[in-house]
């Protein structure tokens, strides 16, 4: 995507750092199916407000004015998402055909009724950015759904009036690109690469990561990684390279978590004890058969009483209950496995888990990760090849979850 690596440019990563970032999936048009009262408007706006406080870009209307039971309004007013300008039909259209066929992160398109009269002017770009991969979000009363499969067919992606439908639309693959954009920029006070894991120190805390390989090939350029900044680290998380996501996703965690972070101590699993259903887990850890002793256990090198990897597919499906570890932010696993586990409540745990609440939108209940006390001291724990049940000497393990869990 080339706002994605725009972004990473405008972080300041030097030359030759990462390259082309991996592509997030193409999204069927997202078509939200209301009562005609609903204030579907609403919903759009603030789902669309959030996208761009986030840092994406956002373009498109909704309609202002909300003409509630009657769903396909007759007089047009619309609202600008961009802007918050208010703008006439015919305005919004021309608009329109050159948003559709850009580079926006998600384009709203509000009631689709309302465009109707310009469906013809709007088709062949609305086609054009949707085969390019341009995210379009869109609304329709039931009583008008003929309408739109006219237009349509049976494309589209039919979504319920709520956030979560939104969010999990929008999908899980476009958290790599929102952590990174949620870092503050900063100085990149120290890299350290040991055996297993790596360190970045910010100006505000401390980040880590489990090393997939050896990491020799970055020495000679640790100098370029530090005059990146803590923001030009971040925007690594679009690399092929598994290492350099790794140096991305512990200079996230070295903005997130903070030593002054509010969280609760402990990794936060045993909630999970009591799951009414299946519970997974994703990634052995310390303590594992102790704290979830019924849990199935899912290694890429299973041991007597493990299964594969391959068994994600089947276990994770309709499970109560997943829990997975941060590795899989740095191996590109987790928005797989979000998306299988949708609807289980989620835990994401290990010492590199970004303790930011943009997480908990793309469907993780619980963060679980670690928060350094003493820089120095694990700085020369890792260079000597430390493992996480050595970290604890030099801070604690916290958690955080999402504010409507108990």
């Amino acid at each position: 995507m080339n706002g994605m690596s725009l972004a990473i440019r405008d972080a300041g990563a030097p030359d030759g750092m990462g390259g082309t970032p991996p592509l997030v999936p193409w999204l069927r048009p997202g078509v939200v199916m209301h009562d005609p009262a609903f204030p579907v408007d609403e919903l759009l706006a603030g789902f669309a407000a959030e996208i761009g406080r986030r840092g994406f870009s956002v373009k498109g209307f909704v309609q202002r004015n909300n003409d509630h039971g009657r769903g396909c309004a007759s007089r047009i007013e619309l609202l600008d998402v961009a802007n918050g300008h208010v703008v006439g039909i015919d305005r919004a259209v021309a608009s329109l055909q050159r948003i559709l066929v850009g580079d926006a992160d998600l384009v709203v398109v509000g009631r689709f009724a309302a465009f109707e009269r310009a469906a013809c002017a709007l088709g062949g770009a609305m086609r054009e950015g949707i085969s390019a991969g341009l995210p379009v979000l869109t609304s329709v009363a039931a009583k008008c759904m003929g309408r739109w499969h006219g237009f349509a067919g049976c494309d589209g992606a039919l979504l319920t009036p709520d956030p979560g439908s939104l969010w999990r639309w929008w999908g899980p693959d476009r958290l790599y690109r929102d952590l990174a954009q949620g870092v503050e920029d900063g100085e990149v006070r120290r890299i350290v690469i040991g055996p297993h894991w790596l360190l970045v120190q910010g100006d505000r805390g401390v980040g880590l990561a489990h090393l997939p390989r050896g990491a020799q090939h970055l020495l000679a350029r640790l100098k370029a990684y530090r005059r990146a900044g803590l923001r030009g680290l971040a925007g690594l998380i679009g690399s092929w390279d598994p290492v350099e996501r790794a140096l991305a996703v512990a200079a996230i965690g070295a903005d997130a978590n903070r030593p002054d972070l509010a969280a609760a101590a402990g990794n936060g699993t045993d909630i999970y004890q009591g799951a009414a259903g299946r519970v997974v887990v994703v990634g052995g850890f310390p303590g594992l058969a102790d704290r979830l002793p019924n849990a199935q256990v899912i290694e890429t090198n299973p041991r007597p009483g493990e299964l594969p990897a391959a068994a994600a597919d089947c276990l994770l499906p309709g499970c109560a209950a997943a829990i997975l570890t941060a590795a899989s932010l740095v191996n590109r696993t987790l928005p797989h496995m979000l998306t299988l586990a949708a609807g289980a409540r989620v835990a994401l745990v290990g010492p590199a888990t970004p303790l930011t609440p943009r997480l908990h939108v793309y469907g993780i209940e619980t963060l679980s990760g670690f928060i350094v006390r003493d820089a120095d001291g694990i700085a020369r724990a890792i260079a000597a090849g430390a493992r996480p049940k050595d970290f604890s000497a030099f801070g604690r393990f916290v958690h955080m979850r999402a504010p409507s869990t108990p």
